[in-house]
């Protein structure tokens, strides 16, 4: 099933403390119209604030990189999926680590995808498209207080 189907573009946060890696990320997703806009976020602290801040539009897609400075994408990931407010924002997980113990940490943390570098850019869009529509579409958003 394609998620993505009918090519909805979509709002995503990228955590990513790499600007190569930032800008081949948001060259991709925007190239094949996937996000209508992003929002970048360096690690996992400025992630939070970002989310945070009832100014900024609430994403419907964060692609997280594991391994960042302060606070890395491991700790926000179980910040973020215990976050009432945030847990229901799907995560794709784009990162160098291969290791088993991280695959599986990231999907018992809920993750919703988890890509290697360097990525095949279709398997990495093929990876955002498959995440189950479903839960994009139909998630139940939390009302921000004013």
């Amino acid at each position: 099933m394609n998620s993505l189907a009918g090519h909805r573009a979509y709002h995503v946060l990228l955590v990513e403390d790499d600007p190569a890696d930032a800008l081949l990320v948001e060259e991709a997703l925007a190239d094949r119209g996937v996000s209508r806009s992003i929002s970048r976020a360096d690690d996992g602290i400025d992630a939070l604030a970002h989310l945070r801040d009832p100014a900024n539009p609430r994403p419907d897609l964060i692609v997280l990189d594991l391994n960042m400075p302060r606070m890395n994408g491991r700790e926000l990931l179980g910040v973020l999926k215990q976050d009432a407010d945030l847990r229901t924002i799907p995560v794709v997980i784009l990162t160098t680590s291969a290791t088993p113990a991280d695959v599986s940490a990231a999907y018992e943390r809920h993750a919703n995808a988890y890509v290697t570098k360097p990525v095949n850019l279709d398997e990495f869009l093929e990876s955002v498209r498959s995440i189950d529509q479903f839960f994009l579409e139909t998630a139940t958003v939390p009302h921000r207080e004013d």
